[in-house]
C-alpha cells in the first residue's frame, strides 16, 4: 500500500479526534468553575483526562500515531491544565508563586522550541518519563484542589500534591533545558564536521 494513504498518515482519525475534543472542552471547564458549578467542573476535568488516556491508547492499539498527534495531544494537555491552574489560581486555590514556577517552566521551554526551529536546529521534542511524570502530577494536585472544592478531601491533603508538583516541574524543566542545550550542541559539532574540508 502506498506510504500516502496508511492509516498512520490520516490525520483526522480518532484518536486525533479524542484529543481535539480535549481542547473544546477546556472553556466549559474553565465557564464552570468561574460561575462556581464546581461538580460539574470535575465531570467535566474527568472526562476531559479519560480522553487523554483513551487517545494514547487507541494510538498505538490500532495503529493511528501521526505526526500532527505528536504536537497535538501535549498542546491539548498544556492548553487544559494551564487554563485550569490560571483559573483556580484566579479563584484563590492555587497559590500565585506555584502558578509562576509552572508557567515559566513552559515559556521557557516553548522559547527554546521557538528559537530551535527559527534556527534550523534539530531538537528531540518526545516527552520523557519525567516530563509525563511532571504533567501526571499536575493533573493530580488540579484534581486534588477540585476535590477539595467540592468538600470531598480536607484542605490538609493538597500541601503533598503541591509540593510533588512543584518538585516535579522544576526538575523536568531543568531536565529538558539540559537536554535542549546538548541537541544543540551536537548539532553544532555535526555542521562543523559536514563543512570541514575533507
Amino acid at each position: 500500500m502506498d506510504r500516502e494513504s496508511s492509516v498512520p498518515d490520516i490525520p483526522i482519525n480518532i484518536p486525533n479526534s479524542l484529543t481535539v475534543l480535549r481542547i473544546l472542552l477546556v472553556p466549559v471547564f474553565v465557564g464552570l468553575l468561574l460561575y462556581g458549578h464546581y461538580d460539574s467542573a470535575l465531570i467535566t476535568l474527568l472526562i476531559a483526562s479519560l480522553t487523554d488516556v483513551l487517545d494514547g491508547m487507541v494510538a498505538r492499539m490500532t495503529d493511528q500515531r501521526t505526526r500532527l498527534g505528536e504536537y497535538l495531544d501535549p498542546l491539548a494537555d498544556k492548553i487544559l491544565l494551564m487554563s485550569a491552574i490560571i483559573t483556580l489560581s484566579v479563584l484563590g486555590f492555587i497559590p500565585i508563586w506555584a502558578v509562576i514556577i509552572v508557567v515559566s517552566r513552559d515559556a521557557i521551554l516553548l522559547a527554546g522550541t521557538v528559537v530551535a526551529n527559527l534556527t534550523e536546529t534539530d531538537i528531540d521534542i518526545s516527552p520523557t518519563a519525567l516530563g509525563k511524570g511532571t504533567t501526571f502530577s499536575q493533573i493530580c494536585y488540579v484534581l486534588a484542589i477540585m476535590l477539595f472544592m467540592t468538600e470531598k478531601v480536607p484542605v490538609i491533603a493538597l500541601d503533598p500534591f503541591l509540593w510533588i508538583m512543584v518538585a516535579m516541574t522544576i526538575g523536568s524543566g531543568v531536565h529538558y533545558l539540559l537536554r535542549g542545550i546538548q541537541n544543540v550542541n551536537g548539532s553544532n559539532k555535526k555542521m562543523d564536521s559536514e563543512g570541514a574540508p575533507p
